[in-house]
């Protein structure tokens, strides 16, 4: 639980015993979630390969100075062996939920056209548009974060870490809308996965300038870092519409429509998917139960389940 949390959040932040082991409770119950995934993924005979958890590795770390790396490692009493065996542990988990979910995910075109029809409307453009979604990172203490693990950067340090920590996990793979929902700090839009909508360009055009370079003429699909006065803003590019209306015939309309209604499904049947999952496992979560019996305070004894030596 220690180094899950060193990991997934940045320990400089200065909580109080009750925040942390809040934060901790929530990561307990996610390593909980991962490790009935782990036992599924022995039943379906996955693993992941020792290349692809060196090019995952690889490819989270790139762009970040290996002395730069090596002391954030530091910093928060961390390997690299540490690193890769989380990176290990969640590219396992993604592939079950691949194999369960996504795999049995299926679009008709009935469906497609039904969509279609129904939001006619927001198919005719009035003008260019981007359809974007963030993730914000603030380095100050937030009076109203609603995020999923009350993660909160609190020093720029903080954020400028918690920033490279999200990042690498997007480039493991992990989806952008569960990163906005569990750690975003816009109070807004977080709760929807840090969906924006179609933002106008003569609207992005009256943004900061370095918002505006995170959106204009990049590809659909990519991440950019804009920062703002301290303010750092993970920007997704999810669609680019021109101006006109479209129709299903058009390049990109289909496939959109596609996309949003795959990712509805995805998300009920995960949700759906991890309940069960979770139910028909046999968990007693002795940290909670702890905490319960000790009426919110931790005891300084090692966590030990009864009966174990």
């Amino acid at each position: 639980v220690d180094k899950a949390y060193r990991r997934s959040r940045d320990t400089s932040q200065l909580l109080s015993e009750e925040e942390t082991l809040t934060a901790k409770l929530e990561v307990l119950n996610n390593l909980i979630v991962q490790e009935i995934l782990l036992a599924k993924a022995r039943t379906l005979k996955l693993d992941v390969p020792q290349s692809e958890l060196d090019t995952a590795f690889a490819n989270a770390s790139k762009n970040i100075a290996a002395d730069a790396f090596q002391q954030e490692l530091t910093r928060r009493s961390l390997t690299a062996e540490d690193m890769r065996e989380g990176l290990r542990r969640e590219l396992l988990s993604q592939k079950v939920i691949a194999q369960e979910v996504g795999s049995k995910i299926a679009v008709s075109d009935q469906e497609i056209t039904d969509f279609f029809n129904a939001n006619r409307a927001r198919f005719n453009v009035a003008e260019e548009a981007y359809h974007i979604a963030q993730i914000v990172v603030t380095p100050g203490r937030d009076g109203q974060v609603a995020n999923g693990t009350g993660d909160d950067a609190t020093t720029p340090e903080a954020a400028m870490a918690k920033v490279q920590m999200l990042m690498e996990r997007l480039k493991a793979g992990a989806s952008f809308q569960e990163l906005a929902v569990g750690y975003s700090e816009d109070p807004e839009s977080a709760p929807r996965g840090g969906d924006l909508g179609f933002v106008p360009v003569s609207r992005l055009k009256q943004a900061p300038p370095q918002l505006r370079a995170a959106v204009l003429n990049k590809e659909r699909g990519s991440v950019n870092v804009a920062s703002v006065n301290g303010v750092h803003t993970l920007v997704l590019v999810v669609a680019h519409e021109q101006a006109g209306q479209r129709d299903l015939s058009m390049p990109g309309v289909r496939e959109g429509i596609t996309d949003t209604l795959r990712t509805r499904k995805e998300q009920l049947f995960r949700a759906a998917y991890l309940t069960v999952a979770r139910s028909d496992a046999e968990v007693d979560n002795y940290m909670a139960r702890r905490l319960i019996e000790a009426g919110g305070q931790m005891p300084g004894v090692p966590l030990v389940a009864p009966g174990a030596r």
